[in-house]
C-alpha cells in the first residue's frame, strides 16, 4: 500500500489568520483547503495559487483588481470572495465555504433530468450569472465543477475573478476553461465577454437534458476544434420526446456567432422563464432518466426548494419571493418543510411581476362543470324556496334610535374621512418629492427639506471620491423621488475618499516593498536605483510619499533602490616602481597585492611594474588588483662569431635575442666577421651586437 504524502501546509497558519484543516481539491491553478479564519472563527474554503502563478508580479496585479471585482458582486447564488492576500510564501484567496457537492456530481448520479429539473436547476446558475454580467464581471469558465450546491442544495457559482485573471496572463487563455464547455471565440482567440458565458450555460443545459457533452473525446484540441466547427445537435436526437422549445433554447444559446446569442444573463433569464411557463406540465415532465420517485431537492431562485424527481407529489403554490437578506432562514425553512416540492406550480399562469423581475404564479380555479336540465330545476326550486323563508322578524320598530345611530355613524365617518383626505392631502402624509441637495452643508439640505415639509431627517456619514467632506452626497429616497412626508429623509454626508496610510519600505527588498503597498491597498510607482555605499544592493533607499501620510487608494509611490556601493575605476600602475604603484592603487579605494615571483623584461627596469590584473574596468570598492613586478632584462652570454660568415652569425646572435648591427670594411667583400663587439662576455638579451664584416 503506497503512503499518501503528507501537505505541510495542513495544520499551519497562513497570513497569521487562516488555520488550514484539510486538503479539499487540488486544480490546474490552485490547490483549495478548508481553514478556519481565526479572527473571524468560521470556516473558509482558502484557495493557494501554484508558486508559477504566486511569482508572477502581472498576474498576482490582475488578480488583486479580478478580486476586488468579484469581492464586489453580493449574490445568494454566487459564492463570496472574503479576503486576498500575497504573503512572502503565498499568494491566495479566502472564499465563502460551501459544504456539499457540485452539479457534476449531481449529474453523474441522475444522469439525464426532465426539462422541468434541467430549467429548475438552470435558472439559478443564469440568475446568477445575470448579476456579475451586470456588475461588468465575466466567468470564462462556467461549467458543473464551478456549480455548487450546499447540503440544503442552494445552487451557488464559485470561481469569479481567478479565472478571468488566469486568462489575461497566459498566452495559452482560450483553453483555461474545461474544452468541453468553452465558447468557440475562446477556441480562436477573438476574445470573450458575457455571451461566451451563455454558450457554456447552453452546453450544460444540454447535459442536464441529455447525460453527456454534445462533443466528447480522448484529445482536448478536437474537442475545443469541434465547437467551432460543429453545430451543437439537438437534445431531442438523444433523448426522443423533449419538447421542440428545448432544442430551440439550446440552439440559441450555443450559436456559433456570439451576436445571435442573448446579449448576457438578464437577457437570458428572461427568456428562460417565459419558456418554463409556456410549457404544459407533459413537457416539462418528458425525458428524464428518473422521472418517477424522490430525490434530493436543490434551491431556486424564488427561495422555493426544487424537487428533482416530482412527479408522483402534488404541485404546491409557495407565496413568497426571495429576500435577499434573509438567505440563512429561507435555507432552514427549506430543510423542514414538507410541501416545498417544486419551483414550477402545476397549470399555472403569472399574474403578476415581482421586483428583480420573477413571476407570481397563483393557481387559476377549476372550471365548474356544466349543470344538467334537472339540475338547474331543482337548483331553482332551492332559490324560491329560500327567497319566501323571512330573514328578520317583525315587530315594533325604534326608527328614532336608529336615526341616532346612524347619524353619528356617519358623522364619525365624515370627520375620519376629512382627516385622512388631509393627512394624505395636505398633512404629514402627503406625497412630496424629495428636493436636490447634492454638494450642499447639512444646514443647507435641512432647510431645504424643511420647506418641503420633512420634519424627520437624519445623517449617515459615507466615503465619497467627489464630494467634500460634510458636504450632501445624497439622499434616501434618492432626489426627485416621492416620499410621504412623515416617513422623513436620510442625508448621505461625505466624509471624503477612504484614505490608506503609506507603510515604512524603508530597509525591505523590492519584492517585500511591492506586497506592502498591495496590502495597504497602494501602488508601486516609478522605480529608481541609485548607489549606496551603506545600503545593500536591492534594498529601498528612500520612497517618496514618505510613510506615515494618507492617501487615496491606488496613490503610487514612488521607491529609490540601492545599486549598492558606487564602483572605482582601475587605474594603470605598469612603468611604475612598487612602491608608488601601490599607493596609486590604495589611493582610489582598491588592494594592491604584489605577486611573490617577479619576472625579467627587456623594456621595464628592475623594481618596476611591469603587469597587472585587472588591467581596467571598474571594481567595487576593496577589491584587489595583482601587481608584477620586473627584474629587469634577462642576461645572455654573447657568443664568439668573428670568422663566421656574416648571415649564419646574424642568425645565432638573434635566436639568443639580440639586436645585430653590421658593418662593413672595405665593402665586406669576403662576408666574414672581422671583429665583434661585445664578445664573449653577458649582455642583457634585446641589446644590439655590433658585427665588423671585410
Amino acid at each position: 500500500m503506497q503512503d499518501v504524502p503528507h501537505d505541510p501546509l495542513i495544520g499551519s497558519t497562513v497570513d497569521n489568520r487562516y488555520l488550514v484543516l484539510s486538503k479539499v481539491a487540488r486544480g490546474g491553478m490552485s490547490t483549495v483547503y478548508l481553514a478556519t479564519d481565526i479572527r473571524l472563527n468560521r470556516n473558509i474554503a482558502l484557495k493557494i495559487l501554484h508558486p508559477h502563478l504566486a511569482m508572477d508580479d502581472a498576474f498576482i496585479e490582475r488578480l488583486k483588481r479580478e478580486a476586488w471585482s468579484a469581492a464586489s458582486l453580493s449574490h445568494p447564488h454566487v459564492v463570496q470572495i472574503h479576503d486576498h492576500g500575497v504573503s512572502t510564501e503565498h499568494a491566495y484567496l479566502v472564499l465563502e465555504y460551501i459544504h456539499g457537492q457540485t452539479l457534476r456530481d449531481l449529474i453523474n448520479a441522475r444522469g439525464p433530468m426532465t426539462p422541468r429539473q434541467a430549467l429548475q436547476l438552470l435558472d439559478p446558475i443564469v440568475e446568477g450569472l445575470a448579476a456579475a454580467h451586470g456588475a461588468g464581471l465575466v466567468h470564462r469558465d462556467v461549467k458543473p465543477e464551478n456549480v455548487l450546491l450546499d447540503t440544503n442544495n442552494w445552487v451557488k457559482i464559485g470561481d469569479f475573478g481567478l479565472s478571468r485573471a488566469v486568462t489575461t496572463t497566459t498566452n495559452t487563455a482560450p483553453l483555461m476553461g474545461t474544452v468541453g464547455y468553452i465558447a468557440p471565440e475562446l477556441v480562436t482567440g477573438s476574445g470573450g465577454d458575457a455571451r461566451s458565458d451563455i454558450y457554456s450555460a447552453g452546453i450544460i443545459l444540454y447535459e442536464l437534458l441529455t447525460g453527456s457533452q454534445p462533443f466528447e473525446g480522448d484529445v482536448s484540441f478536437a474537442v475545443a476544434m469541434a465547437h467551432v466547427r460543429d453545430e451543437v445537435p439537438r437534445p431531442s436526437a438523444a433523448i426522443p420526446g423533449l419538447p421542440a422549445e428545448m432544442d430551440e433554447l439550446v440552439s440559441y444559446m450555443c450559436a456559433k456567432d456570439p451576436d445571435n446569442r442573448p446579449a448576457n444573463g438578464s437577457a437570458l433569464l428572461e427568456d428562460l422563464r417565459h419558456i418554463r411557463s409556456t410549457l404544459t406540465p407533459a413537457e416539462l415532465d418528458s425525458g428524464g432518466a428518473f422521472a418517477e420517485g424522490t430525490g434530493a431537492g436543490f434551491a431556486g431562485q424564488d427561495g422555493a426548494e426544487c424537487q428533482l424527481a416530482d412527479s408522483e407529489y402534488p404541485t404546491t403554490v409557495l407565496d413568497r419571493g426571495y429576500d435577499h437578506d434573509a438567505t440563512s432562514a429561507q435555507a432552514s425553512s427549506r430543510s423542514t418543510s414538507a410541501d416545498m416540492t417544486t419551483l414550477i406550480p402545476t397549470h399555472t399562469h403569472p399574474t403578476s411581476v415581482l421586483p428583480g423581475g420573477r413571476a407570481l404564479y397563483v393557481e387559476e380555479p377549476a372550471e365548474p362543470a356544466p349543470l344538467s336540465k334537472q339540475q338547474k330545476r331543482t337548483e331553482a326550486k332551492a332559490l324560491a324556496k329560500s327567497a319566501a323563508i323571512p330573514v328578520k322578524k317583525l315587530g315594533p320598530a325604534h326608527p328614532r334610535r336608529r336615526a341616532a345611530i346612524w347619524i353619528t355613524v356617519v358623522a364619525v365617518l365624515a370627520v375620519l374621512l376629512a382627516y385622512a383626505g388631509w393627512f394624505l392631502a395636505l398633512g404629514p402624509g402627503a406625497l412630496t418629492t424629495v428636493p436636490e441637495v447634492h454638494n450642499k452643508t447639512v444646514a443647507q439640505a435641512q432647510a431645504s427639506l424643511h420647506a418641503e415639509g420633512f420634519d424627520k431627517i437624519s445623517t449617515t456619514d459615507v466615503y465619497d471620491e467627489s464630494v467634500a467632506v460634510g458636504l450632501v452626497v445624497n439622499t434616501d429616497p434618492a432626489n426627485g423621488a416621492s416620499q410621504r412626508r412623515f416617513l422623513g429623509v436620510t442625508l448621505m454626508v461625505s466624509k471624503g475618499p477612504v484614505m490608506y496610510s503609506v507603510p515604512d519600505l524603508g530597509g525591505k527588498t523590492l519584492a517585500d516593498a511591492k506586497v506592502s503597498l498591495v496590502n495597504a491597498h497602494l501602488d508601486v510607482g516609478p522605480v529608481t536605483e541609485a548607489y549606496d555605499a551603506k545600503v545593500p544592493a536591492g534594498t529601498v533607499v528612500s520612497q517618496d510619499p514618505a510613510s506615515g501620510l494618507e492617501f487615496r487608494g491606488g496613490t503610487k509611490i514612488n521607491l529609490v533602490v540601492s545599486k549598492g556601493p558606487q564602483p572605482i575605476a582601475v587605474p594603470s600602475v605598469v612603468g611604475k616602481t612598487s612602491g608608488d604603484a601601490q599607493a596609486a592603487i590604495k589611493a582610489v579605494g582598491l588592494l594592491a597585492v604584489v605577486a611573490p615571483e617577479q619576472v625579467n623584461s627587456a623594456t621595464v627596469p628592475a623594481g618596476a611594474i611591469v603587469a597587472q590584473s585587472p588591467e581596467s574596468g571598474e571594481l567595487p570598492p576593496g577589491s584587489s588588483i595583482t601587481l608584477t613586478v620586473s627584474k629587469g632584462p634577462k642576461m645572455v652570454m654573447v657568443p664568439d662569431v668573428v670568422g663566421k660568415q656574416v648571415g649564419a652569425a646574424t642568425a645565432q646572435l638573434k635566436a639568443l635575442g639580440f639586436d645585430v648591427q653590421v658593418k662593413n670594411l672595405l665593402g665586406g667583400f669576403f662576408g666574414t666577421v672581422r671583429f665583434q663587439d661585445p664578445q664573449g662576455v653577458n649582455a642583457p638579451e634585446g641589446s644590439t651586437v655590433t658585427l665588423q664584416v671585410i
